[in-house]
């Protein structure tokens, strides 16, 4: 679906700019954004190149099962359907502490792991598990302490004080996550209520 929706964009552009004349800046900014997104990922990519080594690391030493260990009494508010040495917990870690530094694409190999341990205990294939729906709005709300990649963005495009963003990020952070688990937990009583009904 989102394949037809990008292509019809492209599509109703390229359209445009024919019959506006307008094929000549169209070809420019092509060519411009497809620098700026080389530039980008070249920013971008050492980093998470580089956090996906230390979190790999961190596994290998048992330290994001220490991590785990550490945070379970938080995750057993959160995901009260998981298990304390539900293998699940470590990804979960490994995902939201490299999104709390704000490197959110080196995250996403750990969420998919994550994702993948959940749904094989899911009792309903084609359903997500409350534990399934709690973990994605966390990945998606997550507490950045540090947005690492925005600063690397705000570098490459020479701000004078990149670092001016983390405490409101912070905050903003904070206060969103805490409102999504509140949302997703009152949504998630409410459908238990109409199951009981």
């Amino acid at each position: 679906m989102m394949n037809k929706i990008w292509a019809s964009f492209i599509i109703v552009g390229i359209v445009y700019g024919f019959l506006t004349g307008k094929m000549d800046i169209m070809n420019q900014e092509i060519i411009a954004s497809g620098n700026e997104t080389l530039n980008l990922f070249m920013v971008s990519a050492p980093l998470m190149v580089l956090w996906s080594g230390i979190m790999q690391i961190a596994k290998d030493a048992r330290l994001l099962e220490k991590l785990a260990k550490m945070l379970r009494p938080i995750f057993k508010v959160i995901f009260p359907d998981l298990d304390e040495k539900d293998e699940a917990l470590e990804y979960i870690a490994s995902n939201l502490t490299i999104n709390m530094l704000g490197i959110h694409n080196a995250s996403t190999p750990f969420g998919l792991k994550a994702m993948k341990a959940l749904q094989e205990k899911n009792p309903k294939k084609d359903t997500a598990s409350r534990s399934m729906i709690t973990f994605l709005v966390l990945n998606t709300s997550g507490v950045t302490l540090i947005a690492t990649d925005i600063l690397a963005i705000r570098m490459m495009y020479g701000s004078q004080n990149p670092t001016e963003l983390i405490f409101p990020t912070i905050i903003a952070t904070v206060v969103n996550t805490c409102f999504a688990l509140l949302v997703d937990r009152f949504l998630y009583r409410r459908s238990v209520k109409r199951e009981h009904h």
